[in-house]
Parts: C-alpha cells; sequence; structure tokens
C-alpha cells in the first residue's frame, strides 16, 4: 500500500530527477517560505507537499538503533558553480561525483544551504544545514544532511561564501575545493524516508543526516543569513515512519 501511495504521488510531480536536475541547473518555481503551508496549493505538480504523509524536514528524536552502514562516497575536488538561485546559495556539481547505498550507485548533482537547520535533534535546530543531493538513473534520491554551527572556520564554506552571489545569479570558485571537507568527523548519522523540502516535495529521498554537526566560521554564517534569513521549511510529522540510528 505504502508503494501505491508512494507511486501516485511521484506520478503527480511527473519526474522527480528531471526536477532534481532542474534545481542543479538553479531554476526554481514562483515559491516562498513566507507560506509554505500553501505551497501544494500553488501548483498542482506540488501537491505532496500538501498530502505526503512521508515529508521532509524532520524532528530525528526516538531513532532505533540499527547495523546501517552509511554511503561511500567519492567526491572529486572542483570549482564548483555557485548559483544564488533566489531561494539559497546552491553548488553546482560536474559529472563524476557519487555515493554508493546497498549497491546503488548515485551521482552527486549539487548541494546547497538552509538556515536556520531544517532537521531537528531531539528537538534542537542548529544555526545552519547543507543538503548534498545525489540522483539514481532512476528518479530516487539519496541526500546527505549536515547540521551547522559557528565555531572554527571551514575553508570550504569560506570559499563559498567569499563568491556566493548577493543577487541572483552564477559564480565560480576561484579554485577546486573538495565538498567532503564539510562533512563532520564523527560519521554517525539518522537515516529515514522522505522527500524533499521544496517543492514540488517529492517522496523520493533516501535521508542521510549525520548526528554530529560541521562547526564554520560566524562570519559565514552571518553573511549567509544576511542573503537569506530564513530559508528552512517547517517540521514535518513522522507519521508511521521510523528512524534510524547507526
Amino acid at each position: 500500500m505504502a508503494f501505491t501511495r508512494r507511486s501516485f504521488l511521484a506520478g503527480l510531480i511527473g519526474c522527480p530527477l528531471c526536477a532534481a536536475a532542474a534545481r542543479a541547473e538553479g531554476a526554481h518555481a514562483h515559491w516562498s517560505y513566507e507560506d509554505p503551508q500553501d505551497w501544494g496549493a500553488h501548483d498542482a505538480a506540488a501537491q505532496a507537499c500538501a498530502i505526503g504523509a512521508e515529508q521532509s524536514p524532520i524532528d530525528l528524536t526516538g531513532a532505533v538503533k540499527a547495523e546501517v552502514h552509511g554511503p561511500k562516497l567519492a567526491w572529486k575536488p572542483q570549482a564548483f558553480e555557485i548559483v544564488n538561485n533566489g531561494h539559497t546559495i546552491q553548488a553546482n556539481a560536474a559529472p563524476g561525483g557519487s555515493a554508493t547505498l546497498d549497491g546503488r550507485k548515485y551521482e552527486l548533482k549539487q548541494f546547497h544551504f538552509h538556515t536556520p537547520s531544517e532537521h531537528a535533534i531531539n528537538g534542537e535546530r542548529r544555526a545552519m544545514e547543507a543538503h548534498f543531493v545525489h540522483a539514481h538513473a532512476e528518479g530516487d534520491l539519496l541526500v546527505l544532511g549536515v547540521l551547522m554551527i559557528g565555531g572554527a572556520p571551514n575553508k570550504a564554506f569560506s570559499a563559498i561564501m567569499d563568491v556566493a552571489p548577493k543577487e541572483e545569479g552564477k559564480a565560480t570558485l576561484r579554485a577546486p575545493i573538495d565538498a567532503a571537507a564539510l562533512l563532520p568527523k564523527t560519521r554517525k548519522f539518522y537515516r529515514y524516508q522522505g522527500s524533499l523540502t521544496t517543492p514540488p516535495c517529492s517522496e523520493v529521498v533516501n535521508w542521510n543526516v549525520f548526528a554530529a554537526p560541521a562547526s564554520v566560521a560566524d562570519d559565514d554564517i552571518t553573511a549567509f543569513k544576511a542573503l537569506f534569513p530564513m530559508n528552512a521549511r517547517p517540521l514535518q510529522a513522522l507519521h508511521r515512519r521510523v528512524v534510524l540510528r547507526n
């Protein structure tokens, strides 16, 4: 029954992978963080935002300990294209980076940022959150979530914010960075089935959110908030889903 519902919602979206690819290109629909409760009413293709039962983000609480392994990452340093798409700062990846989970290979498409963090852990949200979006050829997505706190500087995030356009537009990093530098050293994580956190809210995401936060400079957080004071979707109901923790 769950498969039937997920298939129905995927059908409403039409092509989740195409939607993810469009975001990787910097395209975006006309929606706002001022009225997230109405996202499903604005666009027939975003009905999952209103009727979905596996929506993201969530409060990661009451997790069940399990013997689950994290994705194997094969990213490569590159001079990412940095985009201000009107909703966030996004780094578009060139082909070649990937993550493999349970024998399935997903290509790294892009990563982007939210403030405050979209996910909460035991009710606590952090200053920011990074999402590393990977797509499988069959249309499902693997997204790594990294909560971010102010503290020790992170050279990779600083390099991104140094060139991030203040208005909608694109720029290129001055030198290659390793996106893995944005990940926390402790790799314990939470896993659950959920959705995109922006329209069309497709319920096609295998979420892996790291339990430990990554530290970045307070000045870089301030610079991001100057562009996007708030770009986080409200927490969604867990419903009948189970959150796993390794």
